[in-house]
């Protein structure tokens, strides 16, 4: 029986060439995520094990090789399935894998947020430490046996956030795994310690000229046929970092506090509590705070940000 027909699931699945794609619940909401499975004469390699390999766990395929987008909590959730499988990550990424402690770096909370998504980590996501993890770079090519990888490093949600460009024999086709540049309508997340705002706006124009058939997103868009449609949907998606950026500005046309800003909320809906959305807030609206006090947009004077 061919490996990839083991792993037979309620959730839904989609077969393009040598490519799987096996959709999480609710086409990979977040917690769940879209994992992409390759099948090469050489190797079978899978794309970010998430928690829809948890679901699928009685019929999990014999992995070779697991290549990672980037290191965080959904994205390694099924990992710990294949212990003894090779698995390769973007060297700035690779540390979030090595040990918990250099995964809590990488999103930088503090204070009560650490226990708490300390605990979500190994509870939730089946955390397990990985410090045989390999790494890759930018422009490493992977050859898999008829199908070729190659890495995009595309920063911004991460350090090491990657996009992989795969294209397969006897077809002119070509797929784009995007990792968490997810296309959604809630806009590009830049709230960690280890994201930049500048670094994502950049990934995003390079991705405006990559040529593909297919692209994939880890969360809710799924699976996306033909270039035109993604350059609008990423376009929509770019369109969020200046819509947050002009609602900041409005709102600064009096002085405010960073406090005050935190609790307006630009990246959630507001409304939306808890320590660590208060966190990504602060963290995110400083990238936005420092890049307008740069272009002199903004003003800071006795601990408020005022527009000019």
């Amino acid at each position: 029986m061919d490996r990839i027909e083991r792993m037979k699931s309620t959730v839904k699945e989609q077969k393009i060439g040598p490519l799987t794609v096996l959709f999480g619940r609710e086409n990979g909401k977040y917690p769940q995520g879209n994992t992409l499975v390759i099948e090469g004469e050489n190797n079978l390699v899978m794309i970010d094990p998430s928690l829809a390999m948890v679901d699928r766990k009685e019929n999990l395929p014999c992995v070779d090789t697991v290549l990672l987008t980037h290191v965080h909590e959904d994205h390694v959730a099924g990992l710990h399935l294949f212990p003894e499988t090779m698995c390769f990550a973007h060297s700035e990424d690779a540390q979030g894998l090595r040990s918990l402690s250099g995964m809590m770096e990488m999103f930088g909370y503090e204070g009560p947020a650490v226990p708490e998504f300390e605990a979500a980590l190994l509870t939730n996501y089946y955390y397990q430490a990985r410090p045989d993890v390999q790494t890759f770079e930018h422009g490493q090519v992977f050859d898999f046996g008829g199908v070729r990888l190659k890495v995009l490093h595309t920063p911004g949600h991460t350090r090491g956030h990657c996009c992989f460009v795969i294209e397969w024999d006897g077809s002119d086709e070509r797929m784009v795994v995007l990792g968490d540049i997810d296309l959604t309508s809630f806009g590009p997340y830049y709230g960690d310690h280890w994201s930049s705002l500048i670094d994502f706006e950049n990934s995003l124009e390079t991705l405006k000229g990559i040529d593909a058939n297919w692209w994939l997103t880890f969360h809710h868009k799924g699976l996306i046929e033909g270039r035109a449609e993604f350059l609008s949907m990423l376009e929509n998606y770019k369109g969020m970092i200046d819509q947050r950026e002009r609602k900041l500005l409005a709102f600064l046309s009096e002085p405010q506090s960073m406090d005050q800003i935190v609790e307006h909320q630009f990246i959630y809906r507001p409304g939306t509590g808890g320590v660590m959305v208060d966190q990504i807030e602060r963290r995110s609206m400083k990238m936005h705070l420092n890049r307008l006090l740069e272009s002199g947009d903004v003003t800071f004077s006795e601990g408020h940000w005022r527009t000019v």
